[in-house]
């Protein structure tokens, strides 16, 4: 029995869900959280169901700072889409507090909890079936932008310091290169000098910020597919979810992470290299849907920056797989010998199909500036 799974009494009581706990079993296909989806039972009316997570220790060290993100954010949310006459129980998520009063129960172990309603009638995809379904996912993340506008960026925590600090990433690769603990730079050359003639781009988006031309946003940072719920009915993007890495940040990573999952086909650790490719199409679809969701929040700089982040963030990704192949496969799980060395080439062949339709993808953005 897991750690989570002995404090579930204890956390179950540290709530008033309204009604009696029927039962609450595992939930999702999340690997950092302990989450659970607890149904409630009340006299009359139907069973309503919640979602009980125990927040990382390992991956959030300040859930305090965590939940102070989440519920100004949520808050924030609410009140800008009551405004605009949506429906705030269903468009953003609702943070349950404990009995205490606090932003989450601490269990006698230390462990963090918190409470989400559960959003009903709602599908959590894992990848995408159309590129429909993927400018839906777009038209939601941008809807995100398009609603924090105006809320202070700089009040948010770091969660996890340098996530998306490509300058710090190249830096954490250089050390492990320069390390070499296991002896594994012989082994991936080629890959070590894709960096390294790139490492001037790591800093093109953080010279742009820092030169005003590129504002901090609130930012989500883990814009996949699967963090969109969407309506069972119309496959439009209901609520925005797993809030954890909501930070100030720029949002064309954002916007480039979901570019990086969802414009190719191919798996994460594919070893036919053939097979990974940027599908430029989806990519316009996503860029015009995130726009279109966004209404006019960013600027033209922003948008003439789009096919960066894509770029970016693909190439982070990538050095953060060399790197932790350099490391020991010490940070990302695998399941064989080599497959944080696949990844990261897959990541590098998706970087090289951009460069090669960087024109292409320049134009595509730049027909969304004003």
């Amino acid at each position: 029995m897991s750690a989570a799974e002995e404090r579930l009494q204890e956390a179950l009581a540290g709530f008033d869900f309204g009604a009696p706990v029927a039962g609450a079993l595992r939930y999702g296909k999340g690997h950092i959280n302990d989450t659970f989806c607890v149904h409630t039972q009340p006299e009359e009316g139907p069973c309503r169901r919640f979602i009980l997570q125990r927040m990382s220790a390992a991956a959030f060290k300040h859930p305090d700072e965590l939940m102070e993100n989440i519920l100004g954010v949520t808050e924030f949310l609410g009140r800008r889409i009551a405004q605009d006459g949506g429906d705030r129980s269903r468009e953003a998520l609702t943070v349950l507090r404990p009995r205490n009063g606090e932003a989450f129960f601490t269990d006698s172990e230390g462990g963090a909890w918190r409470v989400y309603p559960f959003v009903e009638h709602t599908i959590c995809y894992q990848s995408a079936e159309s590129a429909e379904l993927f400018a839906a996912s777009g038209r939601a993340f941008g809807r995100f932008q398009q609603l924090l506008g105006g809320y202070p960026a700089e009040t948010l925590h770091e969660t996890i310091p340098n996530f998306h600090n490509t300058e710090d990433r190249l830096v954490k690769f250089r050390a492990a290169l320069e390390a070499d603990a296991l002896g594994r730079a012989k082994d991936c050359g080629p890959e070590i000098q894709f960096v390294l003639d790139r490492a001037a781009d790591c800093s093109v988006a953080l010279e742009a910020m820092r030169a005003g031309k590129l504002p901090l946003r609130v930012t989500h940072n883990d814009t996949k597919l699967n963090n969109v719920l969407m309506d069972e009915t119309t496959r439009e993007g209901v609520c925005i979810i797993d809030l954890d890495t909501v930070m100030p940040g720029l949002v064309i990573y954002d916007f480039g992470d979901s570019i990086r999952f969802g414009a190719n086909h191919s798996a994460e650790d594919e070893r036919d290299l053939s097979k990974v490719n940027l599908d430029v199409d989806l990519f316009a679809a996503y860029t015009g849907a995130f726009l279109e969701g966004a209404g006019g929040a960013l600027t033209n700089p922003e948008i003439e920056y789009l096919p960066w982040g894509a770029k970016l963030m693909t190439l982070e990704c990538g050095m953060r797989f060399l790197t932790d192949y350099l490391e020991g496969d010490h940070y990302f799980h695998t399941q064989r010998e080599g497959q944080n060395l696949d990844r990261c080439r897959t990541q590098f062949k998706l970087v090289s199909d951009m460069e090669a339709h960087w024109e292409e993808l320049e134009k595509i953005a730049k027909q969304y500036q004003t």
